[in-house]
């Protein structure tokens, strides 16, 4: 195995990247060019399946383009639009506060700083990080389950929660990838470096790759 080089591998992540299916809040951003949009659809997506959430968002999408549009669905027609995702009754409640607290606390705009998308029902650090860094192009690392699970099988970061893979990551990740890294390891570790059985005999990655806990 060779010494492990982030920008080896970033750069096979990337070529990876264009070859499967884009993770679905790139791709809401790729169509729409719009923060709220993919602030809602980034919302669904926790603890959801990409082909769930891009029902969901298709379906929502049709009837709701700002975030005054929630004032217009009862609790129960929303529910019944987003059914299909997890814990669709919590994200029921967050969406339907999300008008008012936008007017509130940031005056019906998509706030882009940590401190102020955390502030918005729903979201949590993972969260803003992801709509700071896919809607806004600002720096942030989105960790979620895959960036914090394959970064520490690399032996890139030794971790044990998803916070303590951010902070580490800030630290030795160089700012260049900071933008993509969540795009590029969550496509990498839905379709290869999965949970149990990773696929590493057809990996990109393969040659610079410990395998830790594999």
């Amino acid at each position: 195995m060779k010494a492990f080089n982030i920008d080896i591998v970033m750069s096979r992540l990337k070529t990876h990247f264009y070859t499967v299916k884009t993770p679905i809040v790139d791709l809401i951003n790729a169509q729409t060019r719009d923060p709220f949009k993919v602030l809602v659809a980034t919302i669904l997506s926790a603890r959801t399946k990409d082909e769930t959430t891009s029902r969901a968002v298709t379906e929502l999408f049709r009837v709701v383009h700002r975030a005054h549009d929630f004032d217009l669905l009862s609790d129960e027609e929303l529910d019944r639009i987003i059914y299909q995702v997890g814990f669709h009754k919590t994200k029921t409640k967050h969406l339907k506060q999300l008008p008012e607290v936008l007017d509130t606390l940031f005056s019906g705009k998509i706030p882009s700083a940590i401190e102020d998308l955390v502030q918005l029902p729903g979201v949590g650090r993972k969260t803003a990080n992801l709509v700071r860094a896919v809607a806004f192009s600002l720096p942030a690392i989105c960790v979620d389950i895959h960036v914090h699970r394959i970064s520490n099988r690399w032996g890139y970061v030794q971790t044990s929660t998803p916070f303590e893979t951010e902070m580490a990551l800030r630290e030795i990740l160089p700012e260049q990838y900071w933008l993509m890294v969540n795009s590029y390891i969550v496509a990498f570790g839905q379709n290869l470096c999965l949970p149990r059985n990773p696929k590493c005999q057809i990996c990109p990655i393969a040659d610079y790759c410990p395998q830790l806990g594999v």
